[in-house]
This record gives C-alpha cells, structure tokens and sequence, in this order.
C-alpha cells in the first residue's frame, strides 16, 4: 500500500503496510535512522518523534496514522543543532552511550512546548516511561531546565 507521510518537512511516499510501525518507516523505507528502536512497546522513548508537535513513540504508532501530518525526527528539530534542548544537552554534557538520546531529546522538546519552565516535578512526571540505560538523569533534568533559560533568553 503507497502511503504518503510527510517527515521533516519534506513528503515520502512508501510502499508499506499501513499497521507497519512508524518507526520502521522512518528507518528503513525514508532512511533516517536518528530515531532509534529500543522496546517496541512504548516504555523506553528511544523511538520519539513528533506527530504535529507532539510527542508519539513511533514504534507503536502505525504508518497510516501519521498520513497528513507533520512528523519531525531528531534529524528534523534543527538543522543546525541549535534548538535549546539540543544546545543544553552538549552544554550538560548528557550523553554517554547515547543511544536513547534522540528520544529524550525530543520528548524534552515537547516538554519544553507544553510548558516554558518545568518543575522537576514535571520532568519527571513526564518522562515516567523514558529509560536512560546509562542512568544520565540528573544531567538530564538539568539539560532541560537549561534549555528552558536559554529559550527564554531568545
């Protein structure tokens, strides 16, 4: 089945199932490979897009629920790494592994949409279900806190 998504701005027409996971045609069929596979059920965030600015975890989300609308992948937050949250995480020096760092990111994007200026409280409300194998988390509550200063101060 051709389904058409249109994925950082640009339109891909694919030819996959329409119950395929958006993850996989992210990944395999438009070829970035930013958003990663981690549980393919929903529980670790390594798989975070968004889906008309919010967050969605693409590994349990199908292709044909995403046509119409705008998904934008790590690739596609800016196209020069200067997006408060990505400029934060480099600042705080989040990544290890790195490898569930393109899901964070975006989800604290998002975050960051919803609310200016989270409290710990909803940092770690929010990101329940997030899993850093690394165990990162204070540098991380820290880079979002960061990123909503440095947002603030555009």
């Amino acid at each position: 089945m051709a389904l058409t998504l249109t994925v950082n701005g640009t339109s891909h027409t694919v030819d996959v199932e329409s119950d395929t996971p958006l993850l996989w045609v992210i990944r395999d069929s438009i070829g970035l490979t930013g958003t990663k596979y981690g549980c393919g059920i929903a529980k670790c965030g390594a798989c975070t897009v968004h889906i008309d600015g919010r967050a969605a975890r693409s590994c349990t989300t199908k292709a044909s629920a995403a046509v119409g609308k705008a998904i934008t992948t790590i690739e596609g937050l800016s196209a020069d790494s200067s997006h408060p949250i990505q400029v934060a995480w480099v600042e705080q020096d989040v990544p290890q592994c790195g490898y569930c760092q393109s899901g964070w990111i975006m989800s604290a994007a998002a975050l960051l949409d919803k609310r200016a200026n989270p409290s710990d409280f909803d940092i770690d409300s929010e990101f329940a279900d997030n899993i850093c194998r690394c165990g990162t988390y204070q540098r991380i509550r820290s880079a979002i806190h960061r990123a909503a200063e440095i947002a603030a101060a555009r």
